[in-house]
């Protein structure tokens, strides 16, 4: 009889919730923000269409916070039902960041939500930009909360080990604020700004294309570009100090993403390889030589640890970050390479007439949430076999429960999801479809004069 390993299908069970999840704050971070800005203009300008847009994009942001919402509570009861090992020896570190979360971040978006989704025009303008303001301040909110506690145990600190292997808090400060924190934190902000003004421009392209709701498309469309255009090199930057921190703190994670076995100098940039645990070599090695030095350590000659440095039992395996991490890093190209074509065709006056640059960001507008699932594999598959990394090893921390039972709760969860974010992503998709126009008006828009509505003055309905 086939035996079931609960490590390894708790690790998946925990791996497709997560994908699941954090598809959801990666866009409804960026969007608070747009939102919030579009707020700003629609204060300041007085014009109707920044309200039209902005009352569309709140319920795409609406159904998605609560996806987001419902699938993050899934993963809270996982603590305790599949790596109860790690709450019991890790809670009093974990468990009060989540807790501060809920206290911080998501007490602060509940008590502003519903002003923001259904005060439009029935509280004044400056309450309803305060409301926006506040919902996406508490979106920050909660990923400094979540990224502190994921960067602990990507780089624990300020913590003491009791006897029985309990992990306590010795300086909060450091808990909080460790290592990794700063770079992990920035990096994941700017990855969902960078997602959300993706999905943006995508879709105000989209309604460019399709001849209708070409004003509001040109907006969307504008402000997507204004943003990729500086933010995605800035990325770049930001996670190239990123690197250089985690081959401070986590050498054996950098050698697996850039599947590097020997320790060396003047190593080279592997392109394309297919990494081999089992030999402890690559095939088919595609490599530019010496690169690879000066781009992880900024010296030419910068040594580099190999996977063969570490011992076999603390090795993770390379074949998944080698691969998530040149996804991730490709997808960063694109995003510049879009925002570099989009800015001289912008400065040209060919940005809203230029077709195959429209389909073109219609075809590559999800590509910003493919990026933060390469990412997140990147991290959490490269700090195997640790749960709190060089502390506590994740087959360590999994709960003492049968495989078949872990195996049903995948099933479930397969379907259960299907079923339900389907649902979420089809309504989502249909506001998309319906367009800025077709939000129906409030009660005292019905009779109000329309010709001050750039669409409605051009004969649209």
């Amino acid at each position: 009889m086939l035996e079931l390993d609960p490590l390894l299908l708790s690790r998946i069970q925990f791996a497709f919730t997560i994908s699941f999840h954090i598809l959801f704050p990666s866009f409804t971070i960026g969007l608070a923000a747009w939102l919030l800005v579009l707020e700003i203009l629609w204060l300041k300008t007085g014009k109707r269409i920044y309200a039209d847009i902005s009352r569309q994009w709140t319920k795409i942001f609406a159904v998605s916070f609560g996806m987001g919402v419902v699938s993050g509570v899934v993963l809270s009861y996982q603590f305790g039902t599949n790596w109860s090992e790690f709450s019991r020896l890790g809670g009093n570190v974990i468990g009060p960041l989540m807790s501060y979360e809920v206290l911080t971040a998501f007490f602060l978006e509940a008590g502003f939500l519903g002003i923001m989704l259904f005060g439009h025009e029935r509280v004044p303008k400056a309450v309803h930009l305060f409301a926006t303001a506040m919902v996406a301040l508490g979106t920050l909110i909660s990923a400094f909360w979540i990224l502190s506690a994921n960067s602990w145990m990507q780089t624990p600190a300020g913590y003491t080990a009791g006897p029985d292997g309990v992990l306590h808090v010795a300086d909060w400060w450091q808990v909080v604020f460790n290592p990794s924190f700063p770079y992990r934190f920035a990096h994941m902000v700017a990855a969902a700004y960078l997602t959300t003004a993706f999905i943006v421009a995508g879709i105000g392209a989209w309604y460019i294309l399709r001849g209708r709701n070409v004003a509001h498309g040109r907006i969307m469309l504008g402000m997507g570009l204004s943003l990729l255009v500086w933010l995605a090199p800035l990325q770049l930057i930001i996670g190239d100090l990123h690197g250089l921190n985690s081959l401070k703190y986590q050498p054996a994670k950098v050698a697996a993403l850039e599947a590097h076995w020997e320790t060396g100098r003047d190593v080279p940039l592997i392109l394309f390889a297919l990494p081999d645990p089992k030999a402890e070599t690559n095939h088919f090695e595609i490599a530019v030589p010496r690169l690879g030095s000066l781009i992880l350590t900024h010296e030419w000659d910068g040594e580099i640890k190999g996977l063969k440095s570490f011992p076999l039992e603390n090795r993770p395996n390379p074949i998944i970050p080698f691969f998530a991490f040149r996804i991730m890093v490709g997808i960063g190209m694109i995003m510049i390479a879009v925002g570099l074509v989009g800015s001289v065709l912008w400065i040209t006056g060919r940005l809203y007439t230029s077709e195959w640059f429209l389909r073109t960001l219609v075809w590559v507008s999800p590509l910003g949430f493919l990026a933060v699932l390469a990412g997140w594999f990147t991290a959490e598959v490269g700090r195997q076999p640790w749960v709190v990394y060089d502390v506590l090893r994740t087959a360590d921390a999994v709960s003492p429960i049968p495989g078949g039972s872990v195996l049903v709760s995948v099933l479930l969860f397969v379907l259960v999801y299907g079923v339900v974010f389907g649902a979420g992503l089809y309504y989502m998709a249909k506001l998309v479809r319906c367009g800025p126009d077709e939000t129906p008006p409030m009660p005292e828009e019905e009779d109000a004069d329309l010709s001050h509505r750039p669409m409605a003055a051009a004969g649209n309905p």
